[in-house]
């Protein structure tokens, strides 16, 4: 069986390390990058099935990457992640974009990632 692969970028260390931890174990292969260029860079190598993608990164504002990341890698699945923006702050229509708040409740995770 092919594990799905997960891409996480996001500069908290923490949050990254929870999020690895939970999708290993439900059998992901899971990725981590604390920067935009690193992730930006890591999405071309591994081309990940899943992208969480924080908004306020130390080098710039993930979600103002959404459009390039999705003309480069239509399949992906986006969560937008941000503890400062909300769904209203990012419209758009392409479908497979979810925005998130933070902190993503367990329950929340369960409920898409069962």
């Amino acid at each position: 069986m092919i594990k799905k692969k997960i891409l996480i970028i996001d500069d908290e260390v923490d949050y990254g390390a929870i999020m690895k931890r939970y999708f290993d174990d439900k059998n992901y292969e899971v990725s981590l990058a604390y920067t935009l260029r690193e992730g930006l860079d890591l999405l071309q190598q591994i081309q990940p099935d899943i992208l969480f993608l924080d908004n306020n990164l130390p080098d710039g504002q993930g979600w103002k990457c959404v459009d390039e990341i999705v003309e480069k890698n239509p399949q992906i699945m986006i969560y937008l992640v941000s503890a400062y923006r909300q769904k209203a702050d990012f419209i758009t229509s392409y479908p497979n974009i979810i925005v998130w708040e933070k902190p993503i409740s367990l329950t929340a995770l369960n409920e898409v990632f069962a």
